[in-house]
């Protein structure tokens, strides 16, 4: 106890108290550029085949030994790798997730999220709270699709990272939803098709329409054959802010709105209001943030997008106002706890 105060420091630091945890919480920007090190190093691939030595490691991977030993060390003390003898390394069920051949990778995402195009704009977060405009714009001098559009090397590494999230994400939301008798699904803005193709192999008697721009229509008419279901699919090439095809039971709507003002949201969900039957439903796949101090990854997703861009994404009442604006009614929102989830509409 530190003389003329009743603090212990001591007891502070060795408690969960309020000084400990945003120390924790101080350490995780350190954590995460020494997560992006070893991704873009492939340790994980490494060690898939079991424990190694940090001296063959580093010269598996053209590193310096006592520095990769150290930070190993550091992310061990996470629960991030395991020191299964003194400087000998193994994989943990969190480093797993840094393979590359791992169903759920994340290696890609974390390289590229240390890029220092990327960082720059985290660090500027306090220019898009002063001014409500994007960091990554005042940082970079475009935005981050233009950026990277610019940059071919840049190209695929983005694609596989931002690809590979968002179609975990989008897959695990429609789990949540039951489509059963359904006949013919509109994929509203279907992107590269995975989540098309994921739900036509799940459901064999569902024909699937899928719309979006000559570009993506390309590579989702790859996915979509690849996945077996190409013969299922009718590719409609347009913009889905002009129309949308009608005929549809349910017309998915998965991550697209989150990209849009509150205007052009309304203008998709009345085009699609416009083209559905009377007993057609929307299936809109999105992060739907909870109300009040409720922890959400939504929550942080969101933020993130108010630094990288325009997106925004919305809580239950939120969509249901945009929804009510083009005609429907929210019925139902399934898969709450995930970071995204389902929200359903009718007719109103």
């Amino acid at each position: 106890m530190s003389q003329g105060t009743s603090v212990s420091y001591m007891k502070e630091l060795h408690s969960d108290s309020a000084l400990s945890t945003m120390i924790e919480l101080h350490s995780g920007v350190r954590i995460t550029y020494m997560l992006q090190a070893v991704a873009e190093l492939g340790i994980a691939d490494q060690l898939a085949a079991g424990p190694l030595p940090v001296d063959e490691l580093a010269q598996k991977t053209d590193s310096d030994a006592d520095a990769l030993y150290r930070v190993l060390r550091a992310l061990a003390g996470k629960g991030i790798f395991t020191e299964v003898s003194r400087r000998v390394f193994a994989l943990t069920a969190l480093s797993e997730v840094l393979r590359s051949d791992h169903p759920n990778s994340l290696r890609d995402a974390f390289h590229m999220h240390g890029q220092k195009f990327m960082h720059d704009a985290y660090a500027q977060i306090g220019h898009t709270v002063r001014t409500g405009q994007p960091a990554f714009e005042h940082v970079n001098g475009t935005s981050l699709f233009e950026y990277v559009a610019q940059r071919p090397e840049l190209q695929e590494l983005f694609g596989k990272s931002m690809g590979k999230a968002n179609r975990q994400i989008q897959l695990a939301a429609v789990e949540s939803y039951d489509l059963t008798g359904v006949r013919t699904l509109v994929a509203v803005g279907g992107a590269q098709g995975h989540v098309l193709a994921d739900l036509l192999t799940r459901y064999p008697g569902m024909r699937g329409v899928y719309v979006d721009g000559p570009r993506m229509a390309l590579v989702a008419e790859q996915v979509l054959r690849a996945a077996g279901v190409l013969d299922s699919v009718d590719m409609v090439s347009g913009d889905y802010l002009e129309s949308v095809p009608p005929g549809g039971d349910v017309y998915l709507v998965s991550h697209v709105l989150h990209q849009l003002g509150d205007d052009d949201t309304v203008k998709v969900l009345t085009n699609i209001r416009e083209a559905m039957a009377d007993g057609g439903r929307v299936m809109i796949v999105n992060a739907v943030i909870p109300e009040g101090d409720v922890p959400h990854p939504t929550k942080i997703l969101d933020s993130t997008m108010l630094v990288l861009g325009r997106s925004r994404d919305r809580t239950e009442a939120e969509f249901a106002e945009v929804l009510r604006k083009a005609g429907l009614r929210l019925v139902e929102t399934t898969g709450r706890a995930l970071p995204s989830s389902v929200v359903v509409a009718e007719p109103s």
